[in-house]
């Protein structure tokens, strides 16, 4: 299957009532896509970060009642998981798409991370387009404009990633469903390949922590 883009019924996906009725849907409306998506990004994902990057696709599996608000896949160095590990995340809510860099609170090493890049702050904000968002919560759509925080505000979301249990960092870009880019296969193959680029050195930094 080559990918084309998604389409409007990708995001009306997360209006389906029900646990198994949303998940049959996310199975074969969505996750067709990712997995074709992975075949198209994954060499050069690998490529950039130096190593082998796996590909691996959202299962929701710890929900028994309530159906996902948004489902993802992930490029990740590990073959087995990637909650644990730095990884890059592509996925859905159901009005905007994004393209993250995500650190989320499974990861083991989040105070080392953090310090890595309170140390490096200059380099690591300069390494964040200024049109790019910052959440703080990977399964909710709330996040920020990196050009709208100054440095103590950066300072203090690094700070709190590092010092609370469930804090998250994640860096990237949130499409609204209605892009055209979204729905054009080629155009936003391209716009996650600069993403992912742009977004590698902080992956390598973290990754490979002095």
């Amino acid at each position: 299957m080559s990918f084309n883009g998604f389409t409007i019924e990708d995001f009306k996906t997360f209006t389906i009532d029900g646990l198994d009725a949303r998940m049959k849907a996310i199975q074969e409306r969505i996750q067709p896509k990712f997995r074709a998506l992975g075949e198209e990004l994954s060499a050069d994902v690998s490529v950039l970060a130096g190593r082998e990057m796996f590909v691996h696709i959202a299962k929701h599996a710890r929900r028994k009642v309530n159906p996902p608000v948004d489902t993802w896949m992930a490029f990740c160095a590990n073959k087995r998981g990637y909650k644990q590990y730095p990884h890059f995340q592509i996925g859905l809510f159901d009005d905007r798409l994004f393209i993250w860099l995500a650190f989320i609170y499974e990861l083991p090493d989040k105070r080392s991370i953090a310090d890595t890049f309170l140390r490096h702050l200059p380099q690591f904000r300069q390494q964040i387009p200024a049109e790019y968002s910052l959440s703080f919560d990977h399964m909710k759509k709330d996040a920020v404009t990196a050009g709208d925080l100054n440095k103590q505000q950066f300072i203090g979301a690094l700070e709190r990633f590092r010092d609370v249990k469930s804090a998250e960092l994640l860096i990237g870009r949130q499409i609204p469903s209605d892009s055209p880019v979204v729905g054009d296969g080629e155009a936003f193959i391209r716009l996650a390949k600069n993403t992912l680029e742009t977004l590698m050195p902080l992956y390598k930094m973290a990754v490979e922590q002095d």
